[in-house]
């Protein structure tokens, strides 16, 4: 029997079993079943072999035509929540649908007495699958009132989610009806269901059978004015046109197609929406654009474009906080921000004497002067700034007839700021020493230490 259920949860396999009397032995067996309850390997296997159509027709054959009946009254009669799953689904297909008609009196009157939710969810769901023109839902509802019923289980919280999308379901069958479906509009339960979808929207079965009852509802007339003219329904559908679902989409697709038929207003908005959706990266690249465009124009009437950044990694002309990292923004702070933090040392060339105030000079960027008479002058032409270090090299500064002591000859070499050599005669030191040892008006001899 176990291999059986296995073979069975294949379709292929499934229609295999119609040309053998295996169907014919797994009826007898679950109808004379001892006990209250059936074997579970029993009512697995038929549960499977009810999907397919032709198995189905043979369950309903058996016994000259009388196994729904023997399954019904079990499953009934022992409220036994899996025979009545068996009988849900055979009557899910189209050739078995009508041999159900002799029991809506039965499942009526049970869904409003019945206590065990289990049973329950696969009543409603039986009921849910008989959307066929010969019942007059209307009278059924009516007679059983099944309205304030359904109203009750909609709310959010009355119900678990399996038995609301059941109810969903079933709303969704009996719009089929015109008469039932206004009726229902009436009641008030299409905001109820837009409650619902809000509370519910992660759930992508709820969603999609809420928009598939809005779908049916479209359909008939006096339903159409009552969801476009008083309800927030088609606001929602083009909320959920652009789903991540795409059997949501689909069906929003359909619905919103003939609301734009019979109302222009929803119809320019919906044609809008689509327009953004279909062109959303080209909309997107627009917008950025305008707001660069309007951007520049502010810094072009407030003289902003031409305000001089410097600093190292930074763009020449004035950028806004948010369009640079905070790396870049702490760069160009004041030199005494920037050297606040630092303890002085001798010979450091972060001297308030030689960087100004202003943070005119970035401590990156320092490479980039040259020593001039204790000032420091920036130059933004290579060639210029080699031609003024080679003619300060070139200068000679040393007496032949003279002798001197040590420390006041003058060491021609490179001027920038970094040597390679540390010399203690050098004039920069590995650094050039300022505001210490060495007086900065004399930048090309060493003072006495004395």
């Amino acid at each position: 029997m176990c291999l059986l259920y296995h073979l069975s949860i294949d379709d292929s396999s499934k229609e295999m079993f119609k040309f053998t009397k295996c169907v014919e032995m797994l009826m007898k067996m679950i109808i004379e079943s001892p006990g209250e309850q059936v074997d579970l390997e029993l009512v697995a296997l038929g549960t499977n072999l009810a999907l397919n159509s032709k198995c189905a027709m043979q369950m309903i054959e058996y016994s000259k035509k009388k196994g729904l009946k023997f399954l019904i009254k079990r499953a009934f009669k022992f409220r036994d929540a899996l025979v009545m799953k068996l009988v849900r689904n055979i009557s899910q297909h189209d050739e078995t649908k009508n041999f159900f008609l002799d029991y809506m009196g039965l499942l009526g009157e049970t869904i409003k007495s019945e206590t065990n939710d289990d049973f329950l969810i696969e009543v409603v769901g039986t009921l849910g699958n008989l959307n066929i023109s010969d019942i007059d839902y209307e009278m059924f509802l009516n007679e059983y009132n099944l309205v304030n019923w359904i109203k009750k289980m909609l709310q959010p919280g009355n119900a678990e989610d399996d038995l609301v999308l059941d109810v969903i379901v079933l709303v969704g069958a009996v719009c089929n009806d015109d008469s039932c479906a206004n009726m229902l509009s009436n009641s008030g339960i299409i905001e109820i269901l837009i409650e619902l979808l809000n509370a519910k929207q992660e759930d992508d079965e709820i969603v999609l059978q809420i928009v598939y009852v809005f779908y049916q509802m479209i359909f008939h007339k006096s339903t159409r004015e009552i969801i476009i003219k008083k309800t927030q329904a088609p606001a929602y559908l083009i909320d959920l046109m652009n789903d991540k679902n795409a059997e949501v989409r689909r069906v929003c697709s359909f619905t919103l197609d003939i609301i734009s038929d019979y109302d222009e207003d929803w119809s320019k908005k919906i044609q809008i929406e689509k327009f953004r959706h279909h062109n959303s990266q080209w909309l997107e690249m627009i917008e950025v654009s305008q707001e660069n465009e309007l951007r520049n124009q502010i810094n072009d009437r407030y003289g902003m474009n031409d305000m001089p950044i410097y600093g190292s990694g930074y763009n020449p002309y004035y950028q806004t906080p948010d369009d640079e990292p905070l790396e870049n923004y702490l760069e160009v702070q004041d030199a005494d921000a920037v050297t606040m933090n630092r303890n002085y040392e001798m010979g450091d060339y972060y001297h308030t004497e030689t960087v100004p105030y202003d943070g005119r000079i970035s401590p990156d960027n320092m490479q980039d002067y040259v020593r001039n008479g204790g000032n420091l002058e920036f130059y933004d032409d290579d060639d210029k700034m080699l031609e003024q270090v080679e003619m300060r090299n070139n200068a000679n500064f040393y007496d032949e007839g003279r002798e001197y002591d040590r420390r006041e000859v003058p060491i021609k070499g490179n001027d920038y700021y970094e040597v390679d050599v540390y010399d203690d005669r050098s004039r920069y030191p590995s650094r050039p020493k300022t505001g210490h040892r060495y007086n900065v008006d004399s930048s090309y001899y060493l003072d006495d230490p004395n």
